[in-house]
């Protein structure tokens, strides 16, 4: 199983609950603005704790608060990429693939810088600064530094948000070749099921 994720937290008056359970590379989960799916992700990652739940990912168990257990988020290995890319401004792309790098311990690497930048088609893009970037190009910039983590998993939040309808229809190609190719386990967070409909072999709503 790729993803066992069984979670409660509340925020606020709103309970987040949520009980998952795919055996699909990519699994998607939707839902409406503020529904609860960013914080989902954060708890995946380990950025925050849910008040209780069990999470495990390709049969490792991250967090079970029955048995308290809940690795810090080096150990769980993440590549998260989040809503707003956050790539560092000061650095030219070269430089973010290669601090996504320098996360990963020499023995857990399972992908060269080279064929990251390969498959993602950004060649050209190295010595590019951040800013000078479309929305799309900041999205494989942040995705390859993701992929050269050496991540267990891949947390996509909202990756085609704000993009016009041709790169959309980039990115969605992009996650299908590291779908079919890279075979890593992807969770991808969206508002639009139509959007993810074609990428995920399971779809959850958080509602």
């Amino acid at each position: 199983m790729y993803f066992e994720i069984s979670l409660r937290h509340r925020i606020g008056e709103r309970d987040i609950v949520l009980d998952l359970q795919s055996n699909a590379p990519l699994t998607a989960l939707v839902g409406i603005s503020g529904a609860g799916k960013t914080t989902v992700l954060n708890c995946i990652a380990g950025l925050m704790r849910p008040d209780s739940g069990r999470i495990a990912i390709a049969g490792e168990v991250l967090l079970d608060t029955r048995n308290a257990i809940d690795l810090p988020p080096e150990q769980r290995r993440a590549g998260y990429v989040f809503q707003d890319a956050r790539l560092f401004p000061h650095m030219k792309v070269a430089a973010n693939l290669a601090y996504g790098e320098k996360m990963a311990r020499t023995e857990d690497r399972w992908i060269t810088r080279d064929k990251v930048v390969d498959l993602l088609g950004i060649p050209h893009l190295l010595q590019r600064w951040p800013a000078t970037l479309s929305g799309g190009e900041v999205r494989r910039v942040a995705i390859g530094r993701a992929l050269l983590s050496a991540p267990r998993f891949l947390l996509l939040d909202e990756p085609m948000a704000s993009l016009d309808a041709a790169r959309i229809d980039d990115i969605r190609r992009l996650i299908e070749d590291i779908r079919d190719e890279l075979q890593v386990p992807t969770l991808l967070v969206s508002h639009d099921r139509t959007e993810v409909k074609r990428l995920a072999g399971r779809i959850f709503s958080l509602d």
